[in-house]
């Protein structure tokens, strides 16, 4: 099925097109006490160190499990009040609290409206099912034959006529390879449904040390892709970026079908409508410059470019501490900080361990759009700078005030929890699409969304990040528009009528046909 999308135009030129009326508000964060916790280990906890945003306990304040490495993971549960203080609480959970989490994604696997985990590991990966009260027990139907590996990367995704969602799994280096670690990058698999549980995992190869992945419908097609971003430290040579064809039989584009070669130290993905065409770009961490791609093949084939250093987001070294080395990029996110209505970029960064190269000394990253779609740099004036070796992170409304608040796991350091207190920000809503039968969490669907002249197309995925994602609320920035209107393509590809709704409030949204059946979060 083809969705219809905007006509392709240049960045630049449309980025300033859509410059939203302007916001004054400079980005400000205050960092909120929490139950320590330290993501920590030897070689293979160098990477990882995400963290899961999901609403174990259904209150409407997302909750946070957090990866620990050789320390057993944490689950904070948000005890955060309406209007209260962002506080958070350690909750025993004990099919959760293991050791060796790499990381975490949200997903309700078995479609009971119970967000359940995925969860990553040194080891055996764990499908965790998810419960009242925010308990989490393994699951003993599934029949999910997972292969023990270091695994570093998921994503999962619908696929059509399927009843459970169809998982992919990026492994690291093969540790028994006794010619490694370099060209020894391991197997990924592929787990498809099979009438009740999964089937036989599909070894997708060649292996190329994913650091993150993300299905993604980039074409807007109605089929998503998986995406892989590899660390080219251990591929070394032979290896590049990937795209694998969610076909009956999956396989990896080529040249001829329009896929460009890309190599970086891969770590993480984000993907976001920058230009207001409704087709995703991408952005990408590395060790070196960050690399965002706008997409340049209208669609009909996976041709991505990089942006012009000038547009602001390679920050390649780091801006304050004094080391003038390389930086270290890890976990990147899309979201609108100031709801001006234009979305910016929130990198975790610090050293692998001692990388003699690259920075020991190696800030976070707030990368703030302008109108002119250049982005520019704000984390020390906004508070969140820090110097710790950051790995996984998330921007996620946290205390349900409208703000983006920021979660950053840092390696043998503390994690961070900054609550946004922007002044003078502009306008906001969230939008929750649920569904009753499968996919509960609506994977796969696009919201449409107008506020003045600028269209927001967003996707609904679960991956990417480095090691953790969320899934919820999405939110949306929207400068002085004190109304907005949107519609939604589900995920079965039925388009929704467009409808009106008043801004600076939270929805949970429904199809009723082809209409919105909407109600207050």
């Amino acid at each position: 099925m083809r969705l219809c999308v905007p006509v392709r135009f240049k960045p630049f030129a449309l980025l300033a097109a859509f410059g939203a009326a302007p916001v004054v508000a400079e980005p400000a964060f205050r960092p909120v006490i929490v139950p320590e916790h330290v993501y920590a280990g030897g070689w293979e906890h160098f990477v990882g160190g995400g963290v899961a945003v999901t609403d174990c306990d259904q209150d409407g304040f997302p909750d946070l499990y957090v990866a620990g490495g050789e320390n057993p993971a944490i689950l904070l549960r948000n005890i955060t009040s309406e209007a209260g203080e962002l506080s958070f609480s350690a909750i025993s959970a004990d099919s959760a609290t293991v050791t060796g989490v790499t990381g975490a994604y949200p997903l309700d696997i078995d479609n009971d409206g119970f967000g359940d985990l995925v969860v990553l590991r040194v080891g055996k990966n764990l499908l965790l099912q998810g419960g009242p009260d925010c308990h989490y027990s393994h699951f003993d139907d599934l029949e999910f034959q997972d292969v023990a590996a270091w695994t570093t990367a998921f994503s999962a995704t619908w696929e059509d006529g399927q009843a459970l969602p169809t998982l992919a799994f990026g492994n690291y280096v093969n540790r028994d390879d006794p010619e490694g670690p370099f060209e020894a990058c391991d197997v990924n698999y592929l787990y498809r449904p099979e009438v009740e549980g999964y089937g036989a995992p599909i070894p997708l190869v060649p292996g190329l040390c994913p650091l993150s992945m993300l299905f993604s419908d980039w074409s807007r097609r109605g089929r998503a892709d998986l995406r892989f971003s590899n660390d080219r430290h251990y591929y070394v040579r032979n290896g590049q970026e990937q795209l694998l064809k969610m076909d009956m039989v999956p396989a990896f584009y080529t040249a001829d079908e329009g896929w460009r070669e890309h190599r970086l130290w891969g770590m993480g993905i984000a993907s976001r409508d920058l230009t207001g065409d409704g087709l995703p770009d991408v952005m990408m961490t590395s060790m070196g410059d960050q690399r965002l791609q706008f997409q340049d093949g209208d669609g009909q084939s996976p041709a991505f470019s990089d942006a012009p250093f000038d547009l602001g987001t390679t920050a390649q070294r780091p801006f304050t501490g004094g080391d003038g080395r390389p930086s270290t990029g890890w976990h990147v996110q899309f979201g609108d900080v100031q709801n001006d209505g234009r979305d910016d970029i929130f990198i975790a960064k610090g050293n692998v361990e001692q990388m003699p190269g690259l920075a020991m000394k190696d800030p976070n990253n707030l990368l703030v759009q302008g109108a002119d779609g250049r982005f520019t740099e704000t984390a020390q004036a906004a508070g969140v700078a820090s110097l710790h070796r950051g790995r996984g992170g998330a921007l996620a409304d946290l205390d349900r005030d409208g703000l983006l608040d920021l979660v950053v796991v840092n390696r043998r350091a503390p994690l961070e929890i900054y609550r946004n207190e922007t002044p003078d920000a502009g306008r906001w809503t969230t939008l929750r699409l649920a569904q009753d039968g499968i996919n509960t969490g609506a994977i796969g669907a696009w919201i449409e969304l107008r506020a003045g002249d600028r269209l927001h197309s967003r996707e609904i995925t679960v991956g990417g990040g480095h090691a953790g994602g969320q899934l919820g609320p999405e939110h949306f920035g929207l400068g002085q528009e004190s109304a907005f209107s949107l519609r939604v393509i589900w995920p079965h590809g039925v388009t929704s009528d467009w409808m009106t709704l008043a801004s600076d409030a939270a929805y949970v949204i429904r199809a009723d046909g082809t209409r919105l059946a909407v109600a207050p979060e």
